[in-house]
C-alpha cells in the first residue's frame, strides 16, 4: 500500500502538468497579442517627409509631402480626385493659373501670395513647389476649390481625407480595445480604440468587422466590442468652398442650334450672303471662317465685316464668326504656352466683336499636339470670360474622341465653352482609304462617346454637306470633295448603280470600268434624315453643317421638321 501512494502521487503530478500545459497551450492560442505592428511600412512611410494620403477609408499609394509642417498633395492625385484638371501649371512661366468665371487667380511658383483678379493676397506657406519631377500643391489652400475634410496626424504622418461620406456605415466601440492589422487574436495592433469612439464599418464577418479610425487606421475590430452607432452619416465640416462655389453660367439657347459654316477665301463673304441662305429652313446661326491665326504672338487674319453682321441679322441669323489653324503652319505652343500670348489673341477677337457685333466665336483649332493640349484648354478657359461678360456664345469644334485626342479635354470643354460642336465627318479622307464620309455607325458612336464628356444639351451634332467621289485603281486609292448635287450628277451621267447600303444608311453608287472602280458614298436628303434620327434619340442642342452651300434643296426641309420637334 506504502508503495502504491508514491505511485498515485506521480500520476497525478504527470496530469497535472500535462493540464496546465494544456492551459499553457490554450492560453497561448487564444490570449492577445501585444505585439504592434511597423507603422512606417503599414503606410509605406520611407522617411520623416512623407505623409501617408487615406481618402474616404483607403489608403493611397501616392504619398503627400510635408514641408515646414505643411502639408502638400501631388499635383497628379489632386487631378485624379478634387478639380479635374483645372489648375494649369505653366513650368516655363513658374506660374499656376485657375480661372474662375468673371476673373484668373494666378501665382508663382514657390511663392505665397497669390493674385485674385485685381487683389494680391498672402497664404499662410508657399502654395506649391516642385520636388524634383513631382508638383504639390499646399492642402489647406486646396480646401478654398473643393469641399473636403482634412486632418493631419504625426506618429507617424497621416492625412485623412474625405470628399464624400455616401454611404457610410457607423459604429461605436463599447469597450476598449485594439484595432489589428487583420482579423484574429494575434494580429499585430495598429492603434487603441477607446469606448465612445465611433469607427466607419466597412465589412462586417461572423466575429470580426474591418473598421477605419477616425485618425486613418485601417483594421479590425472584434464584433463583441462594437455596437450601433445610433447617429446617422456623418457631414463635412464646412459646406462651402470660397473659389469652388462658382457658376460657369453657359449663354446657351432656348431652341435647337442649326448652324452652317460659311467658308470664305476673301473679304467676308457678304455678296453671296443672300445666295447661301435662299432656300434654307430653321438655319439661326451663320459661322463664316474670318479669322485665322496670324503669328505666334497672338495676332489674327481677318476677313471680317460689319456689313455681313447686319445683312445676316436682318434675316434672323446669329453670326458666330470661326478661329482657325487649318490653311496656316505655325508653332501653337508660342501662342497657347504663353500667358501674354494667349491674352493678346483674346483681346485681338474681342475687338473685333466690338467692331463688327457678331453674337459668337467658333474656335476650330484642329492642329493641337498633345503637349500643347493643357495651354490650348487654357485658353478656352481664359476667352470664355470676355465671351461671359460680353454675351457672347463661345462654341468649340472637335473631331470624335477617338484616336488619343483625350488631351483636347472634352469635359473641360464641357463646362467652359457653351456649345462643344462635333465633327462627326472624314470618317474617310482624302489619302485614306475608301468609304463613307459619315455613316451612321459613326454619327451614332461619335454622339455616345462625346456625350460622356459633354452634357447632351450642350452639344453640337456637325454633319456633312459634301462627300467624296473614290477611283481605287490596283493599290492606288484617289478621291475629290464634292457636294451633294455634284456627286449625284457624276453617279447620274456616268452611269454609276445606285443602292441603298443598309450598313451606312446612304445611297451607293459604284462602277467597275476596265482598271478603275470609282465609288461615291452619297450625302442626300435621305442620309441626313437617317443622322438626324439619331441626334432626336440623344436630344442634343443642335446641328451644324460643313459647309453652306453644297446641300442641295431637300435636305432644308428634313432639317426643319428636326428642329421644330
Amino acid at each position: 500500500m506504502k508503495r502504491l501512494i508514491p505511485v498515485f502521487t506521480a500520476i497525478v503530478l504527470i496530469f497535472i502538468v500535462l493540464g496546465v500545459g494544456a492551459l499553457g497551450t490554450l492560453k497561448e492560442k487564444y490570449s492577445y497579442s501585444k505585439e504592434e505592428a511597423d507603422l512606417n511600412s503599414y503606410y509605406g512611410l520611407t522617411d520623416d517627409t512623407q505623409v501617408a494620403i487615406v481618402l474616404n477609408e483607403e489608403i493611397q499609394t501616392e504619398k503627400a509631402l510635408m514641408r515646414d509642417g505643411a502639408v502638400y498633395l501631388p499635383y497628379d492625385f489632386v487631378s485624379d480626385y478634387f478639380v479635374a484638371t483645372r489648375f494649369y501649371v505653366n513650368q516655363a512661366e513658374n506660374s499656376v493659373r485657375y480661372v474662375l468665371p468673371d476673373r484668373i487667380l494666378s501665382w508663382q511658383i514657390g511663392e505665397a501670395a497669390y493674385v485674385d483678379g485685381d487683389t494680391t493676397n498672402q497664404w499662410t506657406c508657399p502654395i506649391c513647389f516642385y520636388d524634383g519631377d513631382t508638383f504639390y500643391l499646399a492642402v489647406d489652400f486646396l480646401r478654398q476649390f473643393k469641399v473636403f475634410d482634412y486632418a493631419s496626424y504625426t506618429e507617424p504622418n497621416r492625412l485623412v481625407l474625405h470628399t464624400s461620406y455616401d454611404g457610410e456605415a457607423l459604429k461605436k466601440v463599447k469597450k476598449d480595445t485594439a484595432v489589428r492589422l487583420k482579423g484574429g487574436v494575434k494580429s499585430e495592433i495598429l492603434t487603441q480604440v477607446s469606448a465612445g469612439d465611433q469607427l466607419v464599418l466597412l465589412d462586417e464577418m461572423e466575429n470580426w468587422s474591418a473598421v477605419a479610425t477616425a485618425d486613418g487606421f485601417i483594421g479590425y475590430v472584434e464584433n463583441k466590442f462594437l455596437e450601433d452607432s445610433g447617429e446617422g452619416q456623418r457631414i463635412f465640416a464646412d459646406n462651402s468652398a470660397v473659389y469652388g462655389d462658382v457658376d460657369y453660367h453657359s449663354q446657351t439657347r432656348d431652341h435647337k442650334v442649326v448652324m452652317a459654316w460659311h467658308q470664305v477665301f476673301s473679304y467676308s463673304g457678304v455678296d453671296e450672303l443672300d445666295q447661301m441662305v435662299a432656300g434654307t429652313q430653321s438655319l439661326n446661326v451663320i459661322s463664316p471662317t474670318w479669322f485665322y491665326l496670324n503669328d505666334t504672338e497672338g495676332g489674327i487674319g481677318d476677313r471680317g465685316a460689319k456689313d455681313y453682321v447686319d445683312k445676316a441679322h436682318g434675316k434672323g441669323l446669329e453670326v458666330w464668326a470661326l478661329l482657325e489653324d487649318v490653311t496656316v503652319d505655325l508653332d501653337e505652343e508660342l501662342i497657347f504656352g504663353s500667358a501674354a500670348n494667349r491674352q493678346t489673341l483674346i483681346q485681338n477677337l474681342m475687338s473685333k466683336v466690338d467692331a463688327y457685333g457678331f453674337d459668337g466665336i467658333n474656335l476650330d483649332i484642329e492642329k493641337i499636339r498633345q503637349e500643347t493640349g493643357p495651354d490650348y484648354m487654357e485658353f478656352i478657359r481664359e476667352i470664355s470670360i470676355p465671351c461671359r461678360q460680353r454675351g457672347i456664345v463661345l462654341s468649340v469644334d472637335n473631331y470624335p474622341p477617338v484616336g488619343g485626342r483625350i488631351y483636347y479635354n472634352w469635359s473641360e470643354q464641357g463646362v467652359f465653352a457653351d456649345y462643344v460642336v462635333l465633327m462627326s465627318y472624314d470618317e474617310h479622307y482624302g489619302g485614306g482609304e475608301a468609304g463613307s464620309v459619315s455613316s451612321l455607325g459613326y454619327t451614332q458612336s461619335s454622339i455616345e462617346d462625346m456625350a460622356k464628356y459633354v452634357p447632351q444639351e450642350k452639344l453640337i451634332q456637325g454633319l456633312p454637306f459634301y462627300t467624296r467621289i473614290w477611283t481605287l485603281n490596283g493599290t492606288e486609292t484617289m478621291s475629290k470633295a464634292v457636294g451633294m448635287r455634284e456627286a449625284r450628277n457624276y453617279a447620274d451621267s456616268n452611269g454609276l448603280t445606285i443602292t441603298w447600303d443598309d450598313a451606312t444608311c446612304q445611297n451607293f453608287a459604284e462602277l467597275v470600268k476596265e482598271s478603275n472602280t470609282y465609288q461615291i458614298w452619297l450625302e442626300d436628303a435621305e442620309s441626313i434624315s437617317a443622322k438626324l434620327g439619331v441626334c432626336r434619340n440623344y436630344n442634343i442642342a443642335g446641328l451644324s453643317f460643313w459647309k453652306i452651300g453644297m446641300e442641295t434643296p431637300d435636305v432644308w426641309p428634313v432639317i426643319a421638321e428636326y428642329a421644330q420637334e
